[in-house]
């Protein structure tokens, strides 16, 4: 039987750098839910933008799409929670970019502390789509 090694390409790793691809994502990402301020993040994407989110409600479940409904994204977190974002580290290639980060701050005028995975895809250098997980589900907001 021969033997076969698949070159899969090589991930870079770094604690932060925000001059990658993923770091400038990430950084658009994080402004975006800090200050409510969507513009650096809107003008990485592409046309055919989607992401999905793990939100308990179910106009959240299934994978959204467009800038505008970012926009709503971002208006309807920033409602009922107040957070700083900490990156951790990314991984990433030219097609993806993973980034593990703090969240903390307040949910509905509560203490909040979770650690999230944002998962970027790009195309073209651009923000062709995201997934977003978390370490600890929330039940409600």
């Amino acid at each position: 039987m021969m033997r076969m090694d698949i070159d899969f390409g090589k991930p870079l790793t770094a604690a932060w750098d925000a001059n990658t691809t993923c770091g400038r994502a990430f950084e658009a990402f994080r402004t975006a839910f800090e200050y409510g301020e969507t513009a650096d993040f809107l003008a990485l994407v592409t046309d055919d933008f989607r992401f999905s989110v793990p939100l308990p409600y179910d106009e959240w479940k299934e994978p959204q799409f467009g800038r505008q409904r970012f926009i709503e994204l971002v208006q309807f977190e920033r409602e009922v929670l107040q957070v700083a974002l900490i990156p951790l580290f990314q991984l990433f290639d030219s097609q993806y970019g993973v980034v593990v980060f703090r969240a903390e701050g307040l949910l509905s005028n509560q203490p909040y502390h979770n650690v999230l995975t944002v998962v970027f895809e790009f195309k073209g250098g651009r923000i062709r789509s995201f997934h977003e997980f978390v370490g600890m589900p929330l039940k409600n907001y």
